[in-house]
């Protein structure tokens, strides 16, 4: 229990057992809201007026025996001496002047042994001939050592008699007992921190009783002690109130006087009486709003009410609510709660509501609207858009759930029972999650319900869905009209759902990544923007590199984690995963990969994160990790996976993994089957999936080295042919079908555009693969130096079969010992010219003075002059203790 601490309160207590102890009379009327401490106040009083040796008689009204007369009156006889008050034995005994004064005789008698202190609470249910004794005795005894303490509440006014004739007693005091406030909550609890407090207060309004019952569930948070308080004030507060409070608790934000008499059928001066003793009590929302004041307290009026009974004024709260013109998300709200679908305008109000709902962020109130609407859609058509939409709603947060939810609106495509309304709509979605030949199906359907209605399909259904339009003023790839699927014609232009994945082609390809950072520097995450945001990412990452896209992928996988948008992260993560594996951060892509599928909802298969595992799956091949990553590839794949976008990443990791594991036929089926969606699809691009590379190494395993040429031949006349990255990759497996001379140079050049490139595990292998050549070729120097360097890359990337398979046995203290160091000190290598730092990265990548010069257009004579320098300032002995990670002004990126 609180402690009662209110000094203005209590030194009016001690004035008045001052006085009565000298001789006068008290008359002190204690009034307050429900649970603001009128009983607690009485019981204070009590135990002064005990302490300083008065007789205390106490005695309380109760509405269940208000109609027993004279029942207060025998409480306090019940409390005095024995036989010492005397009581009527009737009502109609009671009204003799006779019983009156016998009453104050008596009363008057025992104050001369001590004070008297009478304490009478909830004076408002006191009986009426109790009321009037207690009248005539505060008349009577004004001049004797006698104090009546009477608490009621202001609200309620049984007898309005007895509080008038009160009044007009001079020794007559009125004390209204307040809320507390934030300071007053804050200075009770001294354990507890100001921001507590203020929560405390919040949630109390500063009522005691409620701010006790608060102090008692866990934590400080309401729970099943704050509902019991709560429902314990509401049926305090009038015979009125209880009904009334479950009309404000379903009206909510409408509880007005005039919505709650309609809704409760009382009279509108009753109810807002009762809006007056519920705000005094601190159980109504601060000013400016109306309702309840918690949550908790609202759940707690409506779990106590007659479900049948809520539902209907949930129903009649939609008519005030929409009657009286309340947006959208207010009369939705009641429909939900009633579940009640019969008004001819639930369909589009729960659709507008779910629709405000998700562009606040909110998915679950938003997707219980939508499935409420799903049930009011009066044809296949426009159940298919509800469908649709809460797919859309459900893609924020559970990517399984947004997939499924597009099955029943496909099956009702493919049953014919969808016109274009809803045709349109679903093709887009389907595109949107990836899955091209269903929506290539639902296009054609789209084509052939136009041509029977004898006009075209009525525009572009796929229009808008593209963010190249948005922000780089550019056309879609448009792929050819191939395959079982015809595209939709419109405007003159094939449209294949693909198009929505593809790079764009037609502007040049520098102007389309500025355009896309552009974009991105002005996007916000939302609900409208996660397409075009995914593609200015994909564009950037494939287009810019991945150096360069990494921290826009990484900001905005932050931005859905901050929204708690596990969906749209799965998205931005996914992205963020392929740009660090993109870059050789084998460790960091598994580690993005891993946490995006952590943190979505464990129930059902996507695509999407199919896609993800994909990557996961990846990341832990070239790792080593070949048992974690067949673990990941196990995981069951959706029936849509074949025919998606994000089936293709995932065959490509399958088929990585097969490689790995000597199962060289299957990894190159995979590979093909890569290639034939990708050409149909019109996204073969390698500088996103370069299945030619992967398909050339498996038939190089295979020993079949003239197809392998041909697929590596046919990738470098592709318009990424000049892409530094397809054009190293190209190159090294190319180099291993070259005489040793040849290879030789043609492994420098793959190192050279790797490193250019920023893929560091790529650049591992290349480097392998060219230390290999030189030690071949009878440069054992040379090869040892630029192993150390592949080795030491691998071990950065955390490619650990790589590394063990450079140098096996090899470890850091073998390199220092080896004369090469890990890390140079920053100031040492910062002490460098730009110059030397070049002429010393290359020279660590195995080129010798005379290719370096070559390549730099320098003198032979200066690439020495420019290695001594280095070997001083370094403070080594000579190209062997060159260290190994020398770049820390990003020198690759121009040599």
């Amino acid at each position: 229990m609180l402690p009662f601490r209110r000094a203005e309160e209590l030194s009016l207590l001690e004035a008045l057992l001052d006085g009565c102890a000298e001789g006068n009379a008290g008359l002190l009327l204690v009034e307050g809201a429900v649970g603001c401490g009128k009983s607690e106040f009485l019981e204070t009083a009590a135990a002064h007026a005990e302490n300083r040796g008065a007789l205390v008689l106490r005695a309380g009204g109760s509405a269940a025996e208000r109609g027993r007369a004279l029942g207060v009156l025998r409480r306090l006889a019940a409390d005095a001496p024995p036989g010492a008050l005397p009581v009527p034995s009737s009502p109609d005994e009671a009204e003799d002047p006779l019983a009156l004064r016998d009453l104050a005789v008596a009363v008057r008698e025992l104050s001369t042994t001590a004070p008297v202190v009478i304490c009478v609470d909830d004076l408002h249910h006191v009986d009426e001939p109790s009321g009037r004794h207690l009248l005539h005795l505060a008349h009577a005894t004004r001049r004797a050592p006698v104090l009546l303490v009477l608490a009621a509440s202001p609200h309620e006014h049984h007898d309005p008699l007895l509080r008038t004739e009160l009044l007009r007693l001079p020794h007559f005091v009125r004390l209204r007992l307040r809320r507390l406030t934030p300071d007053a909550v804050h200075a009770l609890l001294p354990g507890r921190t100001e921001a507590e407090a203020t929560l405390l207060h919040d949630a109390s309004g500063g009522n005691p009783l409620l701010l006790r019952a608060l102090l008692q569930d866990p934590q400080g948070r309401p729970g099943d002690a704050y509902a019991q308080a709560v429902l314990a004030c509401l049926h305090r507060c009038g015979p009125a109130t209880p009904e009334l409070a479950g009309a404000i608790a379903v009206l909510d934000g409408l509880a007005t006087p005039a919505h709650l008499a309609r809704l409760s059928g009382t009279a509108e001066t009753t109810a807002a009486r009762a809006l007056t003793a519920l705000e005094d009590a601190g159980l109504l929302a601060p000013a400016g709003r109306h309702g309840l004041r918690h949550p908790a307290a609202r759940a707690a009026v409506l779990d106590g009410m007659d479900p049948a009974a809520r539902s209907a004024l949930h129903t009649e709260a939609a008519r005030l609510a929409r009657a009286a013109g309340a947006p959208d998300t207010e009369v939705a709200g009641q429909l939900l709660a009633a579940r009640d679908i019969r008004p001819e305008w639930a369909l589009p109000v729960l659709r507008s509501a779910a629709d405000l709902h998700a562009a606040e962020g909110d998915t679950d109130r938003a997707a219980a609207l939508l499935r409420l609407a799903h049930e009011a859609c009066p044809d296949a058509t426009s159940r298919a858009e509800v469908d649709i939409r809460l797919g859309a709603v459900l893609g924020r947060t559970d990517p399984a759930a947004a997939e499924q939810r597009l099955a029943a609106p496909l099956a009702a495509a493919t049953a014919g029972q969808l016109g274009p309304r809803a045709l349109a709509p679903l093709a887009r979605a389907l595109a949107a999650q990836g899955r091209v030949d269903e929506s290539a199906d639902v296009l054609e359907r789209l084509a052939a319900d136009g041509a029977r209605r004898g006009a075209g399909p009525g525009g572009d259904p796929l229009d808008g869905l593209s963010a190249f339009p948005r922000w780089a003023g550019l056309r879609r790839r448009t792929p050819v009209e191939s395959g079982p699927h015809p595209a939709v014609r419109s405007a003159g232009t094939t449209v294949h759902p693909a198009a929505l994945w593809a790079l764009p082609v037609e502007a040049e390809e520098g102007a389309a990544a500025r355009s896309a950072e552009l974009f991105l520097r002005g996007a916000t995450l939302a609900e409208g923007t996660v397409e075009p945001v995914a593609q200015a990412l994909r564009t950037l990452l494939h287009l810019d590199g991945a150096a360069r896209s990494l921290p826009w992928c990484e900001e905005f996988a932050h931005q859905a984690a901050r929204r708690g948008a596990t969906g749209w992260l799965a998205v931005f993560a996914g992205l963020t995963a392929e740009a660090r594996l993109r870059l050789g951060d084998l460790t960091g892509a598994a580690e993005t990969a891993d946490g995006a599928l952590r943190a979505a909802p464990a129930r059902g298969t996507s695509v999407l994160l199919s896609a993800l595992a994909g990557t996961l799956a990846r990341a832990y091949t070239a790792m080593g990790r070949l048992e974690e990553a067949a673990a990941v590839l196990t995981r069951p794949a959706p029936a849509e996976h074949a025919g998606g976008v994000h089936g293709l990443a995932y065959l490509r990791a399958r088929g990585h993994h097969a490689l790995a594991t000597s199962r060289f036929h299957a990894a190159l089926g995979d590979f093909l089957d890569i290639g034939r969606h990708a050409k149909l699809w019109g996204l073969d691009r390698p500088r996103v999936l370069p299945w030619r590379a992967d398909a050339a190494e498996a038939l190089l395993r295979l020993g079949e080295a003239h197809r392998a040429e041909r697929f590596l031949a046919d990738q470098l006349t592709t318009r990424d042919a000049d892409d530094p990255w397809v054009r190293g990759t190209s190159l090294r497996l190319r180099a291993s079908m070259r005489g040793p001379g040849e290879r030789q140079a043609m492994l420098a050049r793959a190192v050279d555009d790797l490193q250019r490139s920023g893929d560091k595990y790529e650049l591992a292998r290349a480097m392998a693969d060219f230390g290999q050549a030189l030690r071949e070729a009878g440069e054992p120097a040379r090869a040892a130096m630029v192993h150390r360097k592949a080795w030491h890359l691998a071990k950065t990337c955390g490619a650990d079969a790589l590394r063990e398979r450079i140098l096996p046995g090899h470890t850091e203290d073998d390199t220092d010992q080896a004369g090469g160091t890990g890390t140079p000190a920053a100031g040492l290598v910062a002490s460098l010219s730009e110059s030397e730092r070049r002429v010393a990265l290359l020279a660590v990548h195995g080129h010798t003075n005379r290719e370096i010069a070559k390549k730099l257009y320098i003198t032979v004579s200066t690439v020495e002059q420019h290695l001594t320098r280095v070997y001083r300032k370094l403070n080594i002995a000579g190209r062997q203790a060159l260290p190994v990670d020398l770049d820390p002004a990003g020198v690759a990126e121009r040599v």
